[in-house]
């Protein structure tokens, strides 16, 4: 170990109104592509006034369903794995040559969350449009609806702001398990009813013209198509495969998987006990030399993890594709500097242990071969002899950043990417950025 910095380095990780500032300023991607899409959407909506879209007429309702339909599909896109990976692998086939600004904002390829959001928020708010529009059409006896297609109309539009509500940061973090549960189960229950106010509105159009000729000729009936297809093929990829535990401490677990599939370095994977609840995401780190498979390490974190360090399945559920994560912005960069703190190595472990010449690492955790094992630290220690490994329990708790900031002048780096918790994430990001110096981490979109 190389614990440099001494006791100097000592401070609170305690975060400050400035520290949340600079979180705020690090994440403005995201929040540029989100008002981005709510600016598009409010310049249709201003050109549908200008338009006369708010008579309640059946063909003003159809085009305002089919924007709400299309604002959802966009918002599917951008949590679809393999659109992820495929915006990683296209963010980072730039050169190393290319100017530092351009590569830096590249690097944020994982903002993409934004649209997600953007999309969402917007379809809802066409949805409501829908139904504030439907009301008085449904009065006047416009031909097409009926009580039921109302009904069905309020019921989606009454999940959709319920998905959002529960999506709302704080509601989020502080009840996760039902954040999960109104995305999982109330998109395929908005999907459901889409799906019957389609074939019922398909079929309200009869004898004018077949059911059939009715339902193809909406635009709404192939964006629904497409977004049951999104929704279905990551469960089509659901495997329940079997897993070795060890644990090193009460506090970590070494997962080890081996089942035919050695997901790429720098990839995540989520896995659940239960395939229909509690799926929690972890890094895929490659095996040891001359094994096969991959690992994961799980740290204690809140009762999931607890109870699978304390009491480990023998076989585990995994779905859909591992995805690409934040650390693989190292590709558009020469060298990198990898800020963990505890658990935060996992994520940088892959990149760490087979990059040995583009990667240097600071690691700030509490006895880390009482906690990890002698075995992950000693091959970390091999992959990075000049890391800097920080034992709190010896040394104290450092100023993370300056300790980062002293690797990152001696290592040469030209870029850093921290995996801590929010506030230490925050301010090290936020530091970096302050000095012109292109820095990632977690944006806890999700």
């Amino acid at each position: 170990m190389n614990p440099t910095g001494g006791q100097t380095a000592r401070s609170s990780t305690t975060e400050t109104a400035e520290d949340a500032k600079r979180g705020r300023a690090r994440v403005m991607l995201y929040a540029v592509l989100l008002a981005g899409v709510l600016l598009v959407n409010a310049a249709v909506f201003a050109w549908g006034a200008f338009a006369g879209w708010w008579q309640p007429h059946a063909r003003n309702l159809q085009v305002i369903a089919a924007i709400s339909q299309f604002n959802l599909l966009f918002a599917i896109l951008p949590r679809q794995h393999w659109m992820v990976n495929f915006l990683s692998w296209l963010a980072t086939r730039a050169p190393t040559s290319w100017p530092l600004r351009l590569r830096w904002r590249l690097a944020q390829y994982y903002h993409v969350g934004g649209l997600h959001v953007g999309g969402a928020i917007a379809g809802t708010a066409w949805y409501l449009v829908y139904v504030v529009l439907l009301a008085p059409a449904w009065a006047d006896g416009e031909a097409g609806y009926d009580d039921v297609s109302v009904a069905i109309a309020i019921l989606v539009v009454l999940m959709l702001l319920a998905i959002c509500v529960l999506a709302a940061p704080g509601l989020r973090t502080r009840h996760h398990n039902l954040f999960e549960a109104s995305h999982r189960f109330g998109t395929w229950t908005v999907l459901l009813l889409a799906w019957g106010n389609a074939l019922v509105l398909a079929h309200l159009q009869t004898p004018a013209r077949t059911f059939w000729e009715a339902l193809l000729a909406s635009p709404v009936f192939w964006m629904l198509a497409v977004s049951t297809v999104f929704a279905i093929w990551p469960w089509l990829l659901l495997r329940r495969v079997p897993i070795t535990v060890e644990r090193p401490s009460s506090h970590a677990a070494v997962v080890r998987l081996d089942y035919g599939v050695v997901p790429p370095v720098g990839t995540t994977r989520a896995i659940s006990r239960n395939p229909l609840f509690g799926w929690h995401p972890f890094a895929c780190v490659p095996a040891p030399a001359g094994e096969s498979g991959y690992r994961m390490v799980v740290s204690r974190a809140g009762d999931w993890t607890s109870r699978f360090i304390d009491d480990p399945p023998s076989r585990i559920w995994v779905r859909g594709l591992p995805t690409a994560g934040v650390a693989n912005a190292k590709r558009l960069f020469n060298r990198v500097l990898y800020v963990t703190t505890g658990s935060g190595i996992g994520p940088a472990l892959g990149h760490l242990l087979t990059d040995t010449q583009g990667a240097r690492l600071v690691w700030v955790t509490k006895d880390p071969r009482t906690t990890y094992g002698d075995d992950l630290v000693d091959e970390v220690m091999a992959a990075q002899p000049a890391a800097v490994i920080w034992n709190t329990s010896e040394q104290g708790k450092p100023d993370v950043f300056a300790l980062s900031h002293d690797a990152y002048v001696e290592s040469g780096a030209d870029a850093v990417i921290c995996v801590s918790n929010r506030p230490v994430t925050s301010r090290v990001v936020g530091e970096f950025e302050r000095r012109g110096v292109p820095a990632f981490g977690p944006i806890w979109d999700s």
